[in-house]
């Protein structure tokens, strides 16, 4: 049976449907994440194109299906996010957030705190913070959403909080300098790289603006957390394939340089 609402939702992606139709996949605030059909949206003069379009959020209402597609039919107050519909780097950073979101948790699952988790991020990378940074924290914190717990906060052997630390497979989480001999396959990161994982594990995103990092740490972390994907969650879309790739050629890009924050 499906009811008449109206929610605040973030578009995940959309899919053709018949000749002028469409399927909107919708992360909504108050619903999870749904699938509507959206009729005649191919149309040029369907005012729900504007409302549809990548990296945008407003209030989306139709008839909500608890099972099989849901309708939509109108939307207000749409708010279109448009450094990441214009900026292809940013447009990736979005795209691989909103690809871990749909990967994350299943359609109709009711899970605000992700939905405004997403839409921190989101407004962060529109808004010309560093997006690899805003990726990152992402991530390690988006693990949970997988079933995967690790631990960041103390060595698994002793629970020492400060120091120089590794990340073990075997203890699924840190272990201090003094017990580095307990697993010989750990990671042998570099320090840095795991002290600012631990930060992020648990950062709100309104500190980020504090954080600042040299290029060799961000490809450490970045290296690290692809580890622990493969290894716990074991995803590979096609929108981080498209980040990894983007460094072979952002130079020649240009990339636009970021405002002051």
């Amino acid at each position: 049976m499906a009811n008449l609402a109206e929610t605040k939702g973030m578009i995940l992606f959309t899919r053709d449907y018949k000749e002028k139709d469409q399927l909107v996949k919708i992360f909504t605030e108050s619903a999870g994440k749904v699938m509507f059909y959206a009729k005649g949206l191919h149309r040029p003069n369907n005012p729900l194109r504007s409302a549809t379009q990548p990296f945008t959020e407003a209030i989306y209402i139709g008839s909500l299906k608890q099972e099989g597609l849901s309708f939509l039919n109108s939307a207000k107050e749409v708010h279109p996010f448009r450094q990441l519909q214009a900026d292809i780097f940013l447009n990736a950073y979005g795209t691989y957030i909103l690809g871990l979101v749909d990967a994350a948790i299943d359609d109709h699952v009711y899970d605000p705190a992700l939905y405004h988790f997403t839409h921190s991020a989101l407004k962060l990378l529109d808004e010309g913070y560093d997006g690899e940074t805003i990726l990152n924290i992402f991530e390690v914190q988006m693990m949970a959403r997988f079933g995967v717990g690790l631990n960041w906060r103390a060595c698994g052997v002793c629970g020492k909080t400060t120091g120089i630390f590794d990340f073990s497979s075997k203890y699924h989480g840190i272990l201090c300098q003094q017990h580095f001999d307990h697993d010989l396959h750990r990671y042998h990161a570099d320090p840095r790289g795991i002290y600012f994982l631990r930060m992020f594990a648990n950062l709100s995103y309104d500190k980020i603006g504090e954080i600042k990092l040299k290029a060799e740490t961000k490809k450490e972390i970045r290296r690290i957390l692809d580890q622990l994907y493969d290894e716990y969650v074991g995803l590979h879309l096609k929108s981080k394939k498209f980040i990894d790739q983007m460094t072979e050629w952002e130079d020649v890009l240009k990339r636009p340089e970021k405002p002051e924050n």
